[in-house]
């Protein structure tokens, strides 16, 4: 091969090393917002902003740019973008040989827990004259802030819901009887003192006088009616009789039960109020007519006559309503007075088999013993099996334990007996919360408005959709780590210092959130030590904080843990 020959291809050889190396792409170039990334809503966005300097993009080539996310195990892509140099013929943005130039993509990465350690790169595939161009991967940005997916761990500390007994050791009952009179007649029969129901009262009150430990009479009240037709002096003397009676025949009757019972009375000279809840209720043909009459009269002589006018139907009157209106009714107001707390303690421990489900349900809120409420709450669940409240707050324990997998098991036999309970959804949606399952949380948060702890357990969801302001208004004033994450989302710094000094069951979470907020105002005392109560409280977070982005500027309190 001759000098000149080797010279010559010496020359196309640098010069074309020369085109080559001129293309390249260096970490200035590129600017991320934000940096580090940050997860929001379960998803990690970027906007990246690369500029070619003038004279670095050659103008013949065709370069395809596109974000990598990486970390140890794995990595994900992003949406690329094509670039083209001013002598190709194509749709991609252009930039200029002369000048150079700018360009800008957003995307977004899926948050994976993997992607607190990890880096972000541009990798390229360039092509010059549909000649391919290696250039160099170029690093921008490193790791990605992951405090809003705390969310996870914030609903395992929230308040969750529990079910409630409807135990009343007084319940106020009534019983009532009768007493029927014949048309203007005020006299006591002995047909109507010896009805069932009659004598179903007098027996209990004689019952009720002799057993006062789990009964208390109150008193015996009697009312008395006259129907509405005879006139209204008539009446009144009539009703007045019958209460009189009427009101005898019940002191003789306490007398004889030997009890302690006041007795009440009054009279209604004319029951007009009956009288239409009869009709009302009743098949008459022309029950709409009568009704109609007695809205457009008040005056009862002229609602007596009019309704007389009426004669096909004043007939069925007389014999079907008027009749059931000529009564005294009879009252015994009593109290059933149920097992005193000792009571209930006792017979748990006897017999558990007598206590009603109501009784058992408020035993447990008689101990603050964890494992004897829960004791408590199995035998309820298996005296009642078709009582979902005791399944709930047996989830509820075990979530507090965090045994979600026990939560879940018992969380979903309640649903299985009453889908629609309120505060059994409620907690499932915390459950799904603490699974990072957010989407499946507000199906039963929909379902848990009727729970008080509702709204509070929507504020963690808010936090996981990436609505700060929405969480951190459901949350105010619940003074949990729940809300101390929305203020921190929202930079109130301040806010959620004060809130996690009041939490009220403190846990790692609390001083790692404390560690958080100290490290975003830059108090290294501050994050060293909490960073070590947490650990303390929680040795899992050790690794969390080794690979936190929000601790890179303090590297010294996180080699001591």
């Amino acid at each position: 091969m001759s000098k000149s020959f080797r010279f010559v291809l010496f020359c196309a050889g640098i010069m074309m090393f020369a085109s080559c190396k001129n293309f390249q792409a260096k970490e200035e170039y590129f600017t991320v917002n934000p940096n580090p990334l940050e997860a929001e809503g379960g998803q990690v966005t970027y906007t990246v902003t690369g500029t070619f300097p003038k004279k670095t993009f050659i103008k013949k080539v065709v370069c395809v740019a596109t974000p990598e996310l990486r970390w140890e195990g794995g990595s994900v892509k992003g949406e690329p973008v094509t670039l083209q140099g001013e002598k190709i013929q194509a749709n991609n943005q252009v930039i200029a040989w002369k000048e150079g130039g700018s360009f800008t993509y957003n995307g977004s990465f899926k948050y994976q827990p993997e992607m607190a350690k990890s880096e972000l790169w541009v990798t390229f595939e360039a092509t010059k004259k549909g000649k391919p161009i290696e250039v160099e991967p170029v690093h921008i940005a490193d790791g990605v802030l992951a405090t809003a997916e705390l969310y996870s761990e914030t609903a395992k500390g929230a308040n969750t819901a529990g079910s409630k007994d409807a135990f009343q050791r007084i319940i106020d009952k009534n019983q009532e009887a009768n007493i029927m009179f014949v048309i203007q007649q005020a006299n006591v029969r002995s047909s109507e003192t010896n009805s069932d129901a009659v004598k179903a009262l007098k027996e209990s009150l004689k019952n009720f006088a002799a057993d006062t430990k789990n009964y208390a009479i109150n008193n015996v009240t009697v009312s008395a009616y006259a129907s509405p037709d005879g006139g209204v002096k008539l009446n009144d003397k009539l009703a007045s009789q019958r209460e009189s009676n009427a009101v005898k025949y019940v002191k003789n009757e306490v007398k004889k039960a030997k009890a302690d019972a006041a007795i009440e009375s009054e009279y209604t000279a004319q029951d007009w109020k009956g009288f239409e809840s009869l009709v009302s209720q009743s098949s008459l043909q022309d029950k709409d007519l009568i009704l109609r009459v007695l809205s457009m009269y008040d005056d009862p002589e002229k609602r007596e006559a009019e309704i007389k006018n009426l004669s096909a139907v004043y007939k069925d009157l007389a014999s079907d309503i008027l009749p059931l209106l000529r009564k005294a009714r009879l009252t015994l107001n009593y109290q059933v007075i149920g097992r005193s707390d000792e009571e209930i303690q006792e017979a748990y421990k006897t017999d558990a088999s007598v206590l009603s489900v109501e009784e058992l349900l408020y035993a447990a809120t008689l101990t603050q013993d964890k494992a004897a409420k829960k004791d408590i709450y199995t035998t309820a669940s298996k005296n009642y099996p078709n009582d979902y409240r005791a399944f709930n707050n047996l989830g509820e324990i075990a979530y507090k334990d965090g045994d979600l997998a026990t939560a879940e098991a018992n969380f979903k036999k309640a649903l299985a007996i009453n889908a629609d309970a309120p505060e059994v959804n409620t907690n499932m949606g915390l459950l799904c919360l603490a699974q990072s399952k957010p989407a499946d949380a507000q199906t039963y948060f929909a379902k848990g408005g009727q729970s008080s702890e509702n709204n509070e357990a929507l504020g963690n969801m808010y936090i996981a959709q990436g609505q700060y302001e929405r969480a951190l208004s459901a949350l105010k004033g619940s003074n949990t780590n729940g809300e101390a994450l929305a203020m921190i989302m929202t930079k109130d710094y301040a806010g959620a210092q004060k809130v996690l000094a009041n939490v009220k069951n403190a846990d790692g979470n609390t001083a790692y959130l404390a560690a958080v907020a100290a490290a975003r105002t830059n108090d290294a005392a501050a994050v060293a030590q909490n960073l070590k109560k947490a650990v303390s409280l929680d040795s899992s977070l050790k690794a969390k904080a080794q690979n936190d982005r929000e601790f890179a500027q303090f590297q010294e309190a996180v080699e001591a843990l």
